[in-house]
Order: C-alpha cells, then sequence, then structure tokens
C-alpha cells in the first residue's frame, strides 16, 4: 500500500496487523526539555547575567519587549542546544521552552502587544540581528541598532567568569595558548588569504585554562600568529593576580608563540613559559650525538625510541639571552623525528623527560577545546559584513561554551560523563522530549518517561543543589 501524507497525518508502513500513524497533535512538545539544567547553572553562576552586563541599552524602556537579558540568553541558549543559525529563531520564537530559559514571565506570549506576536514570546530573526549589527558609535539617537557591546568588558568577563567558577585557589595557572584558522567564503572585512591553511579566513586567537575559555579573539589572518598576544597577557595576568597574586603562571603554546617579545615579557613579569621551538640547522647539530644514539636504540628493538638533551642556547640575533632548551630526539619507523621547547623553567624544578612528556605535551588537550567550539557551538558562524559583529558572534559562542562547561564541572562531576564533550552532553542530557505545561501558578514539564540517562541527570540535580546558592 502506497503510504499517504498530509500535513497533519502520516500513515507509515504497520506492524503486523496495527496501523501505524503519526499526528501533530501532541499539544506542547518540546525537544530540549533538559535545558532546565543549563538554566539551574545560571541562576547559581550568572554567566548570562554578567556577560548581558557588557552591553550598554539605548533604547527607551517604555518601548521595548526583549531586555537585552532576554536577548543575550535566548541566543546563547539556542547555541548551546544545538540551533546556530539566527534563521532558526523565526520558528523558536513561539518555543514557550525557550521562552522559559531567557526568563519570559509569558512564555506563551500571550501578552505581546502587536496581535502578529501573539503567541511569540520571544525575539525573531531581526531583532536577533540588530543586536549582532549594533555599531560601536550606537547612541539613543541611532534608529533601529541602539544595544552597543562593550568589547573590552566582554573581554574581562571571561576571566572574570574563570575567577568566579575556580572555586579554590589553585596550586599553579597554566596558560594555554592557540591560534586556529575560521574559513570564509564570502566578501567579509579583514579577510585574507592564508598561505598555510590555503583559503580565506580569520585567525582567532584562544587562551584557556585546562577546561575554561579566557579568550577568543577575531583576528585578521594577514599578521603573525603570535601578534597581540603581550597585550591580552598583560590583560589576563593582571586581573588572575588581583585574585590570586601568589599562584605560580605558566605559560605554554607551540612554536608559532616563540617570540622574543613574549619571552622577555613573561621574564619581567614573573611568569614561566613553556614554548615549542622551531628547528634549524644549529639545533640540529646540537643534538647530532642524541638523535644517533636514538636511531640505535631503534635499530636494536624496532620500537620507536626517544632520548632527551637538556642543554643553553641562544639565536644569532633575535633572542637577548641564553635560554634553556629541551631536545627530544626521537626516531621513528620513518626516521628522524626531532622536537624542541624553550622554557624559564629550571632543570632542578623539572627534569627534560617529565617537562616535555607531562607539561608540554599537556597543551594538546585544548585542542580539543577549540575543536567543541567550533564543530558543536558554531563558532566558526563568522557569515555577517563586519569583523565587529563577527566577533560577537564568536563571543555568543564562547558564552555558550563557558556554560556547559559550568555544567560538566558541577553538574556532572564524578558521574560517566564528567569529560564529555559538549555534542554528547547535548544529545544525551539536554534534547530530551517533554511535555510543555504552562499555568497561571507554575510551569510544569513532564520529561519522557523512558528516558535512559535519568539516573545521571538526578545526580547532576544533586551536584546542582549543592552548588553555591542561587543567585538574588
Amino acid at each position: 500500500m502506497k503510504p499517504e501524507c498530509s500535513t497533519k497525518k502520516f500513515v507509515f508502513q504497520g506492524l503486523g496487523k496495527r496501523k501505524v500513524e503519526g499526528r501533530f497533535d501532541g499539544g506542547t512538545i518540546t525537544t530540549d526539555g533538559g535545558a532546565l539544567f543549563l538554566r539551574e547553572v545560571e541562576n547559581r553562576f550568572g554567566v548570562l547575567r554578567q556577560f548581558a552586563d557588557c552591553f550598554r541599552d539605548y533604547r527607551d524602556g517604555d518601548l521595548i519587549e526583549h531586555t537585552v537579558f532576554e536577548l543575550v540568553a535566548q541566543r546563547v541558549y539556542a547555541l548551546a542546544l544545538g540551533y546556530e543559525d539566527l534563521n532558526d529563531h523565526e520558528s523558536l520564537r513561539g518555543d514557550p521552552m525557550l521562552a522559559l530559559l531567557a526568563g519570559k514571565r509569558d512564555p506563551r506570549g500571550q501578552d505581546r502587544i502587536r496581535a502578529r506576536d501573539k503567541g511569540k514570546a520571544l525575539a525573531g530573526k531581526s531583532t536577533l540581528n540588530r543586536l549582532e549589527l549594533t555599531p560601536a558609535d550606537a547612541n539613543g539617537n541611532s534608529r533601529y541598532k541602539k544595544i552597543v557591546a562593550q568589547g573590552e568588558a566582554i573581554e574581562n568577563c571571561f576571566v572574570d567568569l574563570f575567577l568566579q567558577l575556580t572555586a579554590q585557589r589553585p596550586r599553579r595557572i597554566v596558560l594555554d595558548l592557540d591560534a586556529t584558522d575560521d574559513p570564509l567564503h564570502g566578501k567579509q572585512e579583514g579577510r585574507f588569504f592564508h598561505g598555510y591553511y590555503q583559503q580565506y579566513c580569520y585567525l582567532p586567537l584562544y587562551v584557556f585554562c585546562g577546561d575554561h575559555l579566557l579568550c577568543a579573539k577575531l583576528r585578521q589572518a594577514n599578521g603573525d600568529v603570535a601578534e597581540g598576544v603581550v597585550a591580552e597577557l598583560e590583560r589576563i595576568v593582571g586581573r588572575i593576580r588581583q585574585r590570586w597574586p601568589q599562584v605560580p603562571i605558566v605559560l605554554r603554546a607551540d612554536s608559532g608563540f616563540c617570540r622574543e617579545a613574549i619571552m622577555a615579557w613573561c621574564e619581567a613579569n614573573g611568569v614561566d613559559y613553556l614554548l615549542g621551538l622551531a628547528k634549524n640547522e644549529r639545533l640540529k647539530r646540537a643534538m647530532a650525538q642524541e638523535l644517533t644514539q636514538a636511531k640505535r636504540l631503534y635499530e636494536q628493538s624496532g620500537e620507536p625510541s626517544r632520548v632527551y638533551k637538556d642543554f643553553t642556547y641562544r639565536t644569532l640575533e633575535s633572542w637577548s639571552r641564553e635560554r634553556r632548551v629541551v631536545g627530544k630526539a626521537e626516531h621513528l619507523e620513518k626516521g628522524s623525528n626531532p622536537r624542541l621547547v624553550v622554557t624559564s623553567l629550571s632543570a632542578e624544578a623539572i627534569d627534560a623527560k617529565t617537562l616535555y612528556e607531562r607539561d608540554y605535551c599537556g597543551r594538546g588537550e585544548m585542542e580539543n577545546r577549540i575543536k567543541e567550539q567550533q564543530l558543536f557551538l558554531f563558532a566558526d558562524r563568522t557569515s555577517t559584513a563586519m569583523m565587529r559583529s563577527n566577533q560577537l558572534r564568536l563571543w555568543f559562542s564562547s558564552v555558550a561554551y563557558v556554560l556547559l562547561n559550568a555544567f560538566r564541572q558541577v553538574a556532572l562531576v564524578e558521574t560517566e560523563m564528567e569529560q564529555a564533550q559538549c555534542d554528547t552532553i547535548r544529545l544525551r542530557l539536554l534534547k530530551l522530549g517533554a511535555v510543555v505545561q504552562v499555568s497561571v501558578r507554575r510551569v510544569v514539564l513532564r520529561l519522557a518517561s523512558g528516558c535512559p540517562y535519568q539516573e545521571l541527570l538526578a545526580a547532576a540535580y544533586r551536584n546542582l543543589q549543592r552548588a553555591l546558592p542561587l543567585r538574588c
């Protein structure tokens, strides 16, 4: 039998003697029932509230229906739940679940002023678009775009959130720096062709401390990868030391950030560094004996072999002083594979092998955090014409990451998903079917009885209840 379909009813292949039909008549049902746990994180730590405070609103308060917090919350929660584009919000604006997350007192939108907006509690794509495209010099006399994102305040907000979400004074702080390509497919402001990535792109700078994001800076791709790093370090380290003046800080990055200006700044400001060092002929000659030894060990065992060398080195022109270098002479099936790092950490404090294998190689985890944000939280949706608005999109994605990471670290601690990636958290814990019932006195979500992660969500709820008190 040929299946029948209409906008109201779908007839599928039967199950034995039973007919199988589908209808869009289930009532108010959401696919994002687990997002209430993200709202609990927000209520305790105020991630979105502090981010929204970084916007200056020049609108007439008597003429608006969406506060800055509601607009920001709508945008960030949607990213966390997998809705990457502004166009999605034309359908989402009628979703009472997202309205509940954004703090709308009327989640069904029945009190909207205009008849055309009845039943749509949230802002549409045009309103959110104006939020993104507001220029820096907008004011109360501007016609449409009057909500100004204050870049400096937003940048400092990420550091402040890290300090607040880190409950105990750490033994030491390791700042991981990295840059990545953000491909561009249009004529965006600041686009340049990058020879290494073989495409037009931006080159955003990221700074992480463990899983915590401290900086997401959109940059043009025509400059040095280390451009602007010293200024970011001055800002970030300065704010950290206001809170913990005695905590040791270590800077860690690959060879793209091995620059005299960065190392000199660290040495002048009491920050240790551990940076990759590009190979050259002088360095290869300095490690010749170790490379030969590693090759001999490989020939004897047939297994990859490593020999470490600890020595001092200074470039012919660019460095201002001699510095400690740790070299890894490695021999693999494909041949010699030397690697080097330069560091301010002394040999007495840490030996060469531990420094390279534990401390330096540990920076690879940061790359997973960047991939999380780009692949699962849509940090690469920088498709507006202006670089300022693309930076704001990157910040929206970054705040969504901070919110999800706070949920991971607080609610999922000591559970099977405490190391889960953002997409796994979304799929298993946030994307839950639920019936939404809104009455005068309460909002009830009837979650799917067949959810296989009920015990895990119960543990997450208990962890959240034990977290910091609710914010006022």
